[in-house]
């Protein structure tokens, strides 16, 4: 269950109140007359079937009263009654299928912040895995996936395509060049410092790694495995799954081929590098395609439902 919290305008309580009561998958409902203060309004509490939520939400800022109210959306861990396992049980679908656009646009627009973390992630991630190319380390490439924090914007990016979001795709797309701009430079610089101290392998040693020799190297598998890690990280955001390990999935695709692209510059290997380049560009592509095309099929599945109700 999801529950809705809402300061409503004098004018727009009986409109709201008829709604919520009219609809089989909300229960709970709770009318606390005069209690907003800003904005203005009743405070009006109703529990919702996850499956419902979004179509509720539409219907109430169809009232307006996004504009001239206030709406809070809080997930409920349990709701023990029998009223509201007959709001469930009436609401069409599965709860762990259904998407909340809101908090999904929400969500997504958090994670588009060029902030000093989000920069300081990505070289951390990008530093890990040029050491983990230059020692032939599968462990460090592995650390830096966890670390890579790229999942956000990509997110982003792809909820901004299908919802026609201009701003959201603008600083995502922002985020993404710089964060990713800045990584690969920290990489070259830790390359180039660590041959300059003599702490590096040599250049026919660095191309001999039989852990790492994929980074630098697409093929149809890397395709395969960006489009599948983009329609998983599209699932986990949309569904309320955890994203954790889902952000190491997509990490997978991107933070070593950034790494390798500076550490190839440092030791002037251009073929490398450019081997390194076009598996990020592959990678990214393919995430966000992936990514578009799930949400879009979601979206439209949304569509047909809320046309049936």
């Amino acid at each position: 269950m999801t529950n809705l919290r809402l300061i409503v305008p004098a004018a727009l309580v009986a409109q709201v109140l008829s709604l919520l009561r009219e609809l089989v998958s909300v229960t709970n409902v709770v009318h606390v007359r005069g209690a907003g203060i800003e904005p203005a309004g009743d405070v009006i509490n109703a529990d919702v079937a996850r499956e419902d939520v979004s179509l509720v939400l539409e219907r109430l800022c169809a009232l307006g009263l996004d504009e001239t109210g206030g709406i809070s959306i809080q997930t409920v861990d349990a709701s023990v009654s029998a009223a509201a396992r007959r709001a469930m049980r009436e609401a069409e679908g599965f709860a762990s299928d259904a998407v909340l656009w809101e908090q999904v646009e929400e969500t997504v627009s958090e994670s588009t912040e060029l902030s000093f973390s989000f920069l300081a992630y990505m070289v951390i991630a990008t530093c890990l895995a040029a050491i983990g190319i230059l020692t032939d380390s599968a462990i460090l490439i592995v650390g830096a996936m966890v670390v890579g924090p790229e999942f956000g914007p990509l997110a982003a990016l792809c909820v901004a395509i299908v919802r026609r979001r201009t701003l959201i795709a603008r600083t995502s797309a922002t985020a993404l060049v710089a964060g990713f701009a800045l990584a690969i430079l920290a990489a070259y610089v830790l390359t180039a410092a660590l041959r300059a101290a003599d702490l590096g392998p040599d250049a026919a040693a660095l191309e001999d790694r039989a852990q790492t020799f994929f980074i630098s190297h697409p093929d149809t598998f890397s395709v395969l495995v960006a489009l599948l890690a983009g329609t998983a990280g599209m699932l986990s955001l949309s569904t309320a799954k955890s994203g954790a390990l889902i952000g190491v999935l997509i990490s997978v695709t991107t933070i070593p081929a950034a790494a390798n692209i500076g550490v190839a510059a440092a030791y002037r290997n251009w073929d490398e590098c450019q081997g390194a380049a076009l598996q990020l560009v592959i990678n990214l592509g393919a995430i966000v395609v992936a990514g578009v095309v799930t949400l879009a099929v979601e979206r439209s599945a949304f569509r047909r439902r809320r046309t049936r109700s």
